[in-house]
């Protein structure tokens, strides 16, 4: 894998705290000529990809590609690593462990918290870890997951979960791991949980599934194309019709005269709150 020879100041891909990204752009370790490009995508964060999208013939060659762009200082992100139960875990974790442009990890197909500990264990303190949950086993066992310490935030990896369990990509079937996940993301103390990706090139069902994670208070999801980023972006955060009536709440709870303008209160300053995060206000 070639990399620049004089390479370039680190650009973070992280515009916002890893707490509220709301896309998550993957992209192939073995891909290094859209490393530049993603990262100066709208994604709130960029995830080199050493799990999935790398065959397991390449992944030696990748990961040492992927360790020198980031140690150079050619790039600042995430990497998705291989999950604990393979051969490939340990050797992402030291090839990882200590480099400047390591901006968290994306741990894959965690079942346990003691995967998450054991990552953590291997990694530079105070790396976050983002648990991706991909199976029913890692659906049953989200809220030890959550309530792991080095636990930073969930993500939902909805096309191995439906595989793992023959649910259909709808709806219906993915409002209860999404639901899980949220709830129990809330039960920890953790961020909202991060949706997974929608795979196909259309926006309407881009649009559809995006609002399907809002609804039940997913606030990111994966994203596999550069041009998802924007849309999800839009579509995760207040919209200035919400920012006015957030204003306007506030102005008019200044002084409270009900109980029910306590709660009102509180939705009006998150959602103020998030727009300052996202530089809407």
């Amino acid at each position: 894998m070639a990399h620049p020879p004089n390479p370039p100041a680190r650009v973070p891909s992280a515009r916002v705290p890893y707490e509220f990204a709301r896309s998550w752009l993957l992209v192939s370790a073995h891909k290094p000529e859209l490393f530049a490009k993603s990262s100066a995508s709208p994604a709130d964060a960029v995830i080199i990809d050493l799990e999935d999208a790398v065959a397991p013939e390449a992944k030696d060659r990748a990961r040492s590609g992927v360790a020198q762009w980031l140690r150079d200082g050619a790039l600042s992100a995430w990497v998705r690593i291989n999950d604990a139960t393979t051969k490939y875990w340990a050797d992402d974790l030291v090839a990882l462990r200590g480099l400047p442009g390591v901006e968290g990890i994306v741990l894959a197909k965690v079942e346990d918290a003691e995967q998450v500990d054991a990552t953590a264990e291997r990694m530079s303190a105070g790396v976050p870890i983002v648990a991706l949950v991909e199976s029913a086993v890692g659906i049953e066992s989200a809220l030890d997951i959550a309530r792991c310490a080095r636990t930073s935030r969930i993500a939902f990896g909805s096309g191995d979960f439906r595989r793992d369990t023959g649910m259909a990509d709808d709806s219906v079937a993915m409002a209860y791991p999404r639901s899980r996940l949220t709830v129990v993301s809330r039960a920890a103390g953790l961020p909202p949980p991060i949706d997974g990706p929608t795979r196909v090139a259309d926006q309407k069902t881009l649009l559809a599934q995006t609002a399907d994670a809002a609804a039940v208070g997913m606030t990111g999801r994966l994203c596999l194309r550069i041009e998802q980023t924007a849309v999800v972006n839009a579509h995760l955060s207040p919209t200035s019709d919400d920012i006015e009536e957030a204003k306007e709440t506030i102005r008019r709870c200044a002084t409270i005269r009900d109980p029910s303008d306590v709660p009102r209160l509180a939705q009006a300053r998150k959602v103020l709150e998030l727009a300052r995060v996202y530089g809407a206000v």
